[in-house]
Protein backbone atom coordinates (compact mmCIF):
# COMPACT_ATOMS: atom_id res chain seq x y z
CA UNK A 1 0.00 0.00 0.00
CA UNK A 2 1.39 3.38 -1.03
CA UNK A 3 1.72 5.99 1.65
CA UNK A 4 1.55 9.75 1.30
CA UNK A 5 4.58 11.56 2.61
CA UNK A 6 3.62 14.61 4.61
CA UNK A 7 6.17 17.36 5.21
CA UNK A 8 5.49 21.10 5.59
CA UNK A 9 8.04 22.06 2.91
CA UNK A 10 6.58 19.88 0.14
CA UNK A 11 3.48 21.92 -0.72
CA UNK A 12 5.26 25.28 -1.05
CA UNK A 13 8.13 23.63 -2.94
CA UNK A 14 5.81 21.94 -5.45
CA UNK A 15 3.87 25.19 -5.94
CA UNK A 16 7.01 27.26 -6.53
CA UNK A 17 8.53 24.72 -8.95
CA UNK A 18 5.44 23.45 -10.74
CA UNK A 19 7.38 22.50 -13.89
CA UNK A 20 10.07 20.56 -12.01
CA UNK A 21 9.73 16.88 -11.28
CA UNK A 22 10.74 16.00 -7.73
CA UNK A 23 10.94 12.55 -6.21
CA UNK A 24 10.24 12.29 -2.49
CA UNK A 25 11.18 9.53 -0.10
CA UNK A 26 11.05 8.94 3.62
CA UNK A 27 13.23 6.80 5.84
CA UNK A 28 13.01 6.81 9.64
CA UNK A 29 10.93 9.99 9.60
CA UNK A 30 13.54 11.85 7.52
CA UNK A 31 12.17 13.21 4.24
CA UNK A 32 14.43 13.42 1.18
CA UNK A 33 13.56 15.36 -1.98
CA UNK A 34 15.47 14.39 -5.12
CA UNK A 35 16.16 17.60 -7.03
CA UNK A 36 17.40 17.85 -10.64
CA UNK A 37 20.98 19.08 -10.46
CA UNK A 38 20.30 22.18 -12.54
CA UNK A 39 17.74 23.34 -9.93
CA UNK A 40 19.64 22.79 -6.67
CA UNK A 41 20.69 26.43 -6.21
CA UNK A 42 17.19 27.78 -6.89
CA UNK A 43 15.54 25.17 -4.64
CA UNK A 44 17.93 25.93 -1.76
CA UNK A 45 17.36 29.66 -2.19
CA UNK A 46 13.60 29.18 -2.15
CA UNK A 47 13.69 26.94 0.93
CA UNK A 48 15.92 29.42 2.76
CA UNK A 49 14.03 32.62 1.82
CA UNK A 50 10.37 31.59 1.76
CA UNK A 51 8.71 32.44 5.12
CA UNK A 52 6.68 29.20 4.98
CA UNK A 53 9.84 27.09 5.06
CA UNK A 54 12.75 29.19 6.47
CA UNK A 55 15.50 26.57 6.12
CA UNK A 56 18.17 28.91 7.44
CA UNK A 57 20.86 26.38 8.39
CA UNK A 58 22.87 24.00 6.24
CA UNK A 59 23.92 21.21 8.58
CA UNK A 60 25.47 18.74 6.14
CA UNK A 61 26.68 18.06 2.63
CA UNK A 62 27.93 14.59 1.80
CA UNK A 63 28.49 12.45 -1.23
CA UNK A 64 27.69 8.81 -2.01
CA UNK A 65 29.08 6.49 -4.67
CA UNK A 66 26.43 3.98 -5.76
CA UNK A 67 28.76 1.81 -7.87
CA UNK A 68 27.42 -1.78 -7.74
CA UNK A 69 24.69 -0.77 -5.30
CA UNK A 70 21.63 -3.00 -5.88
CA UNK A 71 19.02 -1.18 -7.95
CA UNK A 72 21.01 2.06 -8.30
CA UNK A 73 20.30 4.02 -11.49
CA UNK A 74 22.94 6.72 -10.93
CA UNK A 75 26.60 6.60 -9.99
CA UNK A 76 26.90 9.48 -7.50
CA UNK A 77 24.61 11.35 -5.16
CA UNK A 78 25.12 14.58 -3.22
CA UNK A 79 23.00 15.01 -0.08
CA UNK A 80 22.19 18.38 1.48
CA UNK A 81 20.84 18.49 5.03
CA UNK A 82 18.80 21.62 5.79
CA UNK A 83 17.35 22.72 9.11
CA UNK A 84 14.67 25.30 9.88
CA UNK A 85 15.23 26.67 13.37
CA UNK A 86 12.00 28.66 13.14
CA UNK A 87 9.83 25.59 12.53
CA UNK A 88 12.13 22.95 14.04
CA UNK A 89 12.13 20.95 10.78
CA UNK A 90 14.75 19.04 8.84
CA UNK A 91 14.77 18.29 5.15
CA UNK A 92 17.21 16.41 2.96
CA UNK A 93 17.82 17.29 -0.67
CA UNK A 94 19.57 14.89 -3.04
CA UNK A 95 21.14 15.45 -6.44
CA UNK A 96 22.19 12.54 -8.64
CA UNK A 97 25.22 12.74 -10.95
CA UNK A 98 26.56 10.39 -13.60
CA UNK A 99 30.13 10.57 -14.91
CA UNK A 100 30.77 10.89 -18.63
CA UNK A 101 34.47 10.02 -18.33
CA UNK A 102 36.46 7.15 -16.86
CA UNK A 103 36.58 7.23 -13.03
CA UNK A 104 39.59 4.92 -12.58
CA UNK A 105 42.20 5.97 -10.02
CA UNK A 106 45.18 7.99 -11.16
CA UNK A 107 43.36 10.19 -13.66
CA UNK A 108 42.37 13.16 -11.49
CA UNK A 109 43.60 16.61 -12.55
CA UNK A 110 45.38 18.96 -10.18
CA UNK A 111 43.26 21.50 -8.29
CA UNK A 112 44.31 24.39 -10.54
CA UNK A 113 43.21 22.42 -13.63
CA UNK A 114 39.89 21.18 -12.29
CA UNK A 115 37.72 23.89 -13.90
CA UNK A 116 39.05 23.09 -17.37
CA UNK A 117 39.36 19.30 -17.02
CA UNK A 118 36.35 18.44 -14.85
CA UNK A 119 33.97 15.72 -15.99
CA UNK A 120 30.81 17.65 -17.05
CA UNK A 121 28.66 14.89 -15.61
CA UNK A 122 30.10 15.51 -12.14
CA UNK A 123 29.57 19.28 -11.96
CA UNK A 124 26.86 20.81 -9.76
CA UNK A 125 26.25 24.42 -8.70
CA UNK A 126 27.79 25.51 -5.42
CA UNK A 127 25.45 26.81 -2.73
CA UNK A 128 28.14 28.88 -0.99
CA UNK A 129 26.34 32.05 -2.12
CA UNK A 130 23.42 30.98 0.10
CA UNK A 131 25.21 29.22 2.96
CA UNK A 132 28.79 30.32 3.66
CA UNK A 133 29.43 27.12 5.62
CA UNK A 134 28.99 25.10 2.43
CA UNK A 135 32.49 26.01 1.27
CA UNK A 136 34.36 23.45 3.38
CA UNK A 137 31.66 20.80 3.06
CA UNK A 138 31.78 21.06 -0.74
CA UNK A 139 35.57 20.92 -0.66
CA UNK A 140 35.45 17.65 1.29
CA UNK A 141 33.02 16.06 -1.19
CA UNK A 142 35.23 17.28 -4.05
CA UNK A 143 38.35 15.87 -2.42
CA UNK A 144 36.89 12.47 -1.56
CA UNK A 145 34.61 11.83 -4.58
CA UNK A 146 35.60 14.27 -7.33
CA UNK A 147 32.27 16.12 -7.48
CA UNK A 148 33.00 19.65 -8.75
CA UNK A 149 30.97 22.50 -7.23
CA UNK A 150 30.79 25.26 -9.83
CA UNK A 151 31.04 28.65 -8.13
CA UNK A 152 32.80 27.50 -4.95
CA UNK A 153 35.27 30.34 -4.21
CA UNK A 154 38.07 28.03 -3.02
CA UNK A 155 37.56 24.60 -4.58
CA UNK A 156 40.71 22.69 -3.72
CA UNK A 157 41.49 19.52 -1.83
CA UNK A 158 41.06 19.71 1.91
CA UNK A 159 42.15 16.26 3.19
CA UNK A 160 44.62 15.14 0.53
CA UNK A 161 47.04 17.18 -1.57
CA UNK A 162 46.75 18.69 -5.04
CA UNK A 163 47.93 16.10 -7.51
CA UNK A 164 46.88 13.20 -5.28
CA UNK A 165 45.68 11.53 -8.45
CA UNK A 166 42.35 10.08 -7.41
CA UNK A 167 39.37 10.30 -5.09
CA UNK A 168 39.59 7.88 -2.13
CA UNK A 169 35.87 7.38 -1.40
CA UNK A 170 35.02 6.21 -4.90
CA UNK A 171 34.08 2.54 -4.87
CA UNK A 172 36.55 1.76 -7.68
CA UNK A 173 39.47 3.09 -5.60
CA UNK A 174 41.68 0.18 -4.44
CA UNK A 175 41.58 -0.59 -0.72
CA UNK A 176 45.36 -0.49 -0.43
CA UNK A 177 45.69 2.75 -2.42
CA UNK A 178 47.50 3.31 -5.68
CA UNK A 179 51.02 3.90 -4.38
CA UNK A 180 50.61 7.31 -2.80
CA UNK A 181 52.33 6.20 0.42
CA UNK A 182 55.28 4.70 -1.41
CA UNK A 183 55.81 7.77 -3.61
CA UNK A 184 55.19 10.44 -0.99
CA UNK A 185 58.28 12.39 0.07
CA UNK A 186 58.80 12.10 3.83
CA UNK A 187 59.70 15.39 5.47
CA UNK A 188 61.73 15.04 8.64
CA UNK A 189 61.95 17.55 11.45
CA UNK A 190 65.52 18.40 10.45
CA UNK A 191 64.66 18.85 6.79
CA UNK A 192 61.57 21.01 7.29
Amino acid sequence: MATTIDHPALTPLKAAFADTQFFVGEFREQVTVVVPRENILQVCKFLRDDPRTSYNFLCEINGVDYLKYPGAKHRFGVNYGLTSHKFNNRLWLKVFLDPTQDTSPGLAPRDEEIAAKADPGLVVDSITSLFAGAEWLEREVYDMLGIVFKGNPDLRRILTWSGFGSYPLRKDYPLRGVGERENYKIITREGA
